[in-house]
């Protein structure tokens, strides 16, 4: 009972961390109506921001979550208002397939910038808390208490904000928002600076659970969009959800199966959801 109530315990503190980057994914589908496979590359864009403000200035997290924060929400716009935006007009397939060249582009000079190393936070080492025959992290406390923070400035933000209303307007319609005086093109601009800047920042969590490395982002991409489309492709909420499903998910595959074979989790939750609920678990019915 204690090993499957640690694999439960594992499963959720994976699946918060999962679900920073998830909803940044979710958010750039709901808005712009396409999956970016780039947000790999923002993932380990943020890792490595963070990494380098704290292995240079001795950052700690939080001053390096708000650095990854930044300059991958920098990355996402650059790459995809710079170099993906003129595509948009062909449909969501190209663009689809032009994010895995941009993300295989920007793995390639974060490699060319950093080598292939696995890279550490210097962060203090404290000895594991245990409590019930249950063992965790006091630093995995404190990423999940940070993601949960980040998840909770994010509903504030679309919930209460000028700009928040707006996305989720644009999202829900864009020609009647666009009625409303709403800028579809700025509102495109917020959310894909949001989206990778949620990516980088999972980026920063995940390296110090961890480590970094320039393959750290593709490694959990297939995570990420199960969890986003177990969720309902579009659904902030559904994202979280899926996240949680897919983390635990996991931790359980590793009681009966290899860890080999844990990322064949992502590929049955996306299966079994495109099977049975297309729309996913919070996803809107078809009408």
């Amino acid at each position: 009972m204690s090993v499957l109530l640690q694999a439960i315990l594992n499963g959720v503190m994976t699946g918060t961390l999962i679900a920073v980057p998830a909803i940044g994914f979710t958010a750039i589908f709901a808005v712009l109506r396409y999956p970016s496979f780039a947000i790999a590359a923002y993932v380990t864009v943020g890792g490595f921001a963070g990494w380098f403000a704290n292995s240079l200035w001795g950052a700690g997290v939080l001053p390096a979550l708000a650095i990854a924060f930044l300059v991958a929400g920098a990355a996402g716009v650059a790459t995809e208002e710079g170099a993906l935006r003129r595509l948009r007009p062909a449909g969501a397939l190209t663009v689809a397939i032009a994010t895995i060249a941009a993300n295989l582009i920007l793995e390639n000079v974060t490699r060319f910038l950093f080598g292939n190393d696995l890279r550490g936070y210097d962060l203090p080492l404290r000895p594991d808390l245990r409590f019930a025959d249950l063992r965790i992290g006091p630093q995995q406390i404190e990423n999940v208490l940070l993601a949960i923070l980040v998840m909770a400035a994010v509903f504030a933000f679309l919930r209460f904000t000028r700009y928040g209303k707006a996305m989720r307007a644009v999202a829900d319609n864009i020609d009647l928002a666009r009625l409303k005086g709403i800028d579809p093109q700025r509102v495109a601009v917020t959310t894909l600076f949001l989206g990778a800047g949620l990516a980088g920042v999972g980026g920063v969590l995940l390296a110090v659970d961890t480590s970094i490395d320039p393959l750290a982002g593709a490694r959990i991409l297939l995570t990420v969009f199960a969890a986003a489309v177990l969720g309902g492709l579009g659904s902030i909420p559904g994202a979280v959800v899926g996240a949680f499903a897919v983390g635990i998910a996991e931790e359980l595959s590793l009681l009966a199966v290899p860890a080999t074979y844990r990322s064949a989790i992502g590929f049955a939750a996306i299966l079994l959801m495109l099977t049975f609920r297309p729309r996913g678990i919070l996803g809107e019915r078809a009408s």
